[in-house]
Parts: structure tokens; sequence; C-alpha cells
């Protein structure tokens, strides 16, 4: 069995708290679990570092966490406040001369390589090439990284389709407004889901869950205990804990979780 250690490293959605302007919307600025990065995790075992995302504040959140190495990333989609980071990575390629390994879909891998072109080519000596892709096709089938081994599965983010992935006995569902059965039947049984709520109490969503739609979905999926991320300015975090059912609570940066695989 490998224990994990899991980082909320950022819980954010993808303006941030407090946004640019200082803007804490209904956040109490005296209350730190409300200042949030952009939504990433670190996932580290004895051996194996791994990260889900790496927004515009992947450094800071990866400084913060004291990670001096990372072994690969896995890309949950395509988004500014998941990938803008991505050019930290060249600093990693140079001080461990190996390239870094990504993962992601089909459409996800594209995206990158056509917007951080530079990342994926050789252009010149002070620019080498510092990513190696490896595209997710099939999901429901583990990936191992080092001795980490997870599951991906599709989910449906209006816009696009995003990863969510389950590690062992924990999952993380970030950038999600729907799942399908197969999803659900990915996600049941673990202990511990990390997902989003950026919906909040929306009458309306589009493209994230609403928190109605985080306790229904766990009537399926079953977990014993359920964080929240990708939280607005909307959500201070008192509030939002004072809201919830017991087994349900919101994320905050810093959070540290553990899970195992079998």
């Amino acid at each position: 069995m490998t224990k994990l250690k899991i980082t909320i490293m950022g819980c954010g959605n993808s303006a941030g708290v407090p946004t640019i302007g200082n803007f804490w919307g209904n956040c109490d600025p005296h209350e730190p679990k409300n200042r949030r990065t952009r939504p990433s995790i670190a996932v580290q075992s004895e051996t194996t570092n791994l990260v889900v995302d790496t927004g515009p504040d992947f450094r800071e959140q990866i400084n913060r966490t004291n990670i001096p190495m990372i072994d690969a990333v896995v890309y949950t989609h395509g988004h500014g406040d998941h990938v803008s980071g991505i050019d930290d990575l060249r600093v990693l390629r140079f001080r461990s001369k190996k390239f870094i390994p990504i993962y992601s879909n089909k459409e996800t891998i594209a995206e990158l390589s056509q917007r951080f072109d530079y990342m994926f080519i050789e252009r010149a000596a002070i620019y080498p090439k510092s990513v190696e892709p490896h595209i997710i096709d099939e999901y429901h089938h583990p990936v191992t990284v080092g001795d980490i081994t997870f599951t991906p599965f599709e989910q449906d983010h209006g816009t696009c389709k995003s990863i969510g992935l389950r590690f062992g006995d924990f999952a993380y569902s970030t950038d999600v407004v729907r799942l399908d059965e197969r999803a659900l039947e990915a996600l049941h049984g673990v202990k511990t889901w990390v997902v989003d709520a950026a919906g909040y109490n929306m009458e309306t969503v589009t493209v994230h869950f609403a928190l109605r739609d985080v306790l229904a979905m766990n009537k399926i999926v079953k977990a014993e205990k359920v964080y929240l991320t990708h939280m607005p300015p909307s959500m201070d975090y008192k509030t939002v804990f004072k809201e919830l059912p017991d087994g349900f609570e919101p994320a905050y940066d810093g959070l540290i979780l553990h899970a195992n695989i079998k």
C-alpha cells in the first residue's frame, strides 16, 4: 500500500481571493483561510511528487509547500487559471536536466503546445524543450508516475471537458458542472473527495457545480469527507462552513489530506 500526502496548494476560483484590486467580496479579509490562490494540488509519496495543474500562482504554491522538484504534472484542462504557470517548469527542467512529463487529454496537450510552443520544441539554447507530453487517450485506465497511480475520468465543464482524478481512496474534481454515470462509477466509494463548488448558491450554473449539486452527487459517491474547492470571493470560509452538513467543509490553501493506494 502506498501512502499519499495531498496538499491543497490552491482552492480559489479563476480570479483568486482577494482578486486583483484587493477585492474580497463577501470574504472576511481577517480570516487567513479566505486567502486563496488558483486551484491546484500536490500529491506526494515518499519518492514521487506529482502536481495537478500549474496556474498563475504555481511558483508561490510550490515554494510555500516546500517541494524542491516535481516528477510530473497532470493538467485537468487548458483554462488559464490551471495552466498559465507552465513557464516555471523551465526552471525545474534546467535544474533536473530532464524533461518534465505532463499528462492530459489530446485537446489540452494540443492547446498547450500551441500556446506555449517553446516548452515543447528546441528553439534556442536559452529556451530548450522543457516538457514531455503524455496523452491520456483512455479514461478509467490507471496511469502510473513513480509509485503514484491515478485513474482519470471525464467531466463536463460546460465549455470543455475536464479530467477528474482518483488516487486510491481520494478523488479530485475541479471545474465540473456535470458528471455522467461512468464518472460517478469511477468516484463511487472514495473516502475523501475534493470538488468544485464555484456555483455556490447561484440558481443557474453553466460551468461549475453549485453547492446543491455537490450535496446531491455525494449521495451517489458516498465520500466520508467532502472538501469544496474553486471558491470565489462570494464564499466566506466561516459562513460556508456553518452552512454545510456534517462531513462537508470548505478547503483552504495549505490544507493537508492523506490517502492510500492499494
